[in-house]
């Protein structure tokens, strides 16, 4: 059977937009379905951690990101009608040379979806809505996947970004393994109110028990805020207005009327839980489809665009430059220990045990363990394969400005590049910056370090085992 496209990607959230975006600018021909009638209309995940900021960066959509929202303000705890106290939601970081983009940034979901499936057009992608996939065949050459209209597409991959209810992942028969990080259901939304100023996150804590928690957080670059509160166990939130105006009477100083209007609303349960596979065969699992976190830290939409920008180089190596098809097995291997260790980053973080800081960002996160990383030096500095690859300018050239692109990159910094390299990767030469050290640096296209040495010795091989012929 002959393939309709070479990548069908299921679901138009962060996830899957990102990935058709990486993909198109790579020459594959993949199509984004998804299951409703328009883009996500909520505010839900709303924080971009630093190491999100230079994906966009690389994909093009950080300037129209940027203009969209803003910083988090300081929280103001609220008591009987009365400020009673700042609390600072997230430890404070100064951008530097290596990490230019160092606080979270607010931008409501939807408008973050909205931007990236322009960009997404923009590169000649698109998304198909009203298709929801309701089942998955696949052979050797390819996967077949039936719609709940009747209609049927192949495609010689597809990816599951359709969420945490992933009926893609229940086609396939991958289980999840978790737990419930909180009895207590919660409601998200995102309202007009008055009698709040827009320069403070409002907290309102618990009186007792815990459970009648509340906080009100003006959503950067729109007129909403978005309301997140916790219920008893057992209990089911009122998501209708008049729901939410009791809600909001009762557990602050404010009256029912002080709520205008509810724009979008939600209830959930925090979880923990991870797929116990991100592949079966021609078939991979990325964003919350993979794993699903407590919202605490802001790193569930963060990690799911991580999946698809490891992903997204990967695909397109295997199909337009002829890598082995072998370079897929190590997404799993690379994505699953990530979103494991995220995982209990966010469980912490909701628990109260870890702070929002420098773990929350994710510029720390690697794959030096991994078995696509190759450190050939014999003493490594302070940068080794595996690592993300920091910002710096050499020789006046940025390099993010050098990494932006589908490409690879070789530093040649403080030493001599291979001959005849140029050929196949971008070259950067140059003193060492200290934060760096010396050596050759191949910096994969999603901004790792793949491999690291002293001389060129064992550079071919790879690069051919990456499709870098």
């Amino acid at each position: 059977m002959t393939a309709d496209v070479d990548v069908l990607i299921v679901g138009a959230g962060p996830t899957g937009l990102t990935l058709g975006i990486d993909l198109a600018r790579r020459g594959v021909d993949a199509l984004v379905v998804e299951r409703a009638a328009a883009l996500f209309p909520g505010s839900r995940g709303k924080g971009l951690q630093p190491r999100t900021m230079e994906v966009f960066d690389d994909l093009g959509v950080l300037d129209a990101i940027r203009a969209a929202g803003g910083t988090y303000p300081a929280g103001m705890i609220w008591q009987d009608g009365r400020r009673v106290g700042e609390h600072r939601m997230f430890d404070p970081a100064e951008p530097t040379e290596d990490s230019p983009y160092n606080e979270p940034w607010m931008v409501p979901q939807w408008r973050t979806q909205e931007i990236l499936a322009a960009r997404l057009e923009e590169l000649g992608g698109r998304v198909v809505f009203g298709r929801e996939a309701v089942g998955v065949e696949q052979d050797g050459d390819g996967v077949t996947v039936r719609f709940g209209d009747g209609g049927v597409l192949r495609a010689r991959y597809a990816v599951a970004a359709d969420g945490g209810r992933s009926a893609v992942r229940h086609a396939l028969g991958i289980g999840m393994t978790g737990e419930t990080v909180d009895p207590g259901p919660m409601l998200v939304a995102d309202v007009r109110i008055t009698g709040l100023d827009r320069d403070n996150w409002h907290v309102f804590p618990p009186r007792g028990d815990g459970e009648d928690f509340m906080a009100i957080c003006p959503l950067a670059g729109t007129e909403d805020f978005q309301l997140v509160a916790r219920f008893p166990e057992g209990s089911t939130p009122d998501l209708t207005l008049d729901g939410v105006r009791k809600l909001v009477a009762a557990r602050s100083h404010l009256a029912p009327e002080d709520v205008t209007e509810v724009r979008w609303a939600s209830d959930f349960r925090p979880r923990a839980a991870l797929a116990d596979a991100f592949r079966a065969g021609r078939v991979f699992l990325a964003g919350d489809a993979a794993h699903v976190h407590s919202p605490a830290g802001g790193q569930g939409l963060n990690t799911s665009v991580q999946d698809a920008y490891n992903l997204g180089w990967k695909l397109g190596a295997v199909l337009r430059d002829g890598a082995p098809a072998a370079l897929l097995d190590t997404y799993e291997e690379e994505r699953r220990a990530n979103a494991a260790a995220m995982l209990g980053l966010s469980t912490s973080v909701h628990r109260g045990e870890t702070r929002r800081g420098e773990a929350t960002r994710q510029l720390g996160l690697h794959y030096r363990d991994a078995s696509l990383t190759e450190e050939t030096r014999a003493e490594p500095g302070p940068v080794r394969a595996g690592d993300r690859a920091p910002d710096a300018t050499v020789d006046g050239v940025r390099l993010f400005d050098a990494f932006r692109g589908p490409h690879w990159t070789l530093l040649a910094l403080g030493t001599r590049a291979p001959e005849g390299v140029a050929e196949t990767v971008r070259v950067v030469r140059g003193a060492a910056p200290a934060f760096y050290g010396a050596g050759l640096f191949l910096v994969r296209p999603d901004g790792y370090v793949g491999w690291a040495g002293e001389t060129g010795a064992g550079l071919t091989e790879y690069l051919a085992r990456v499709g870098r012929h």
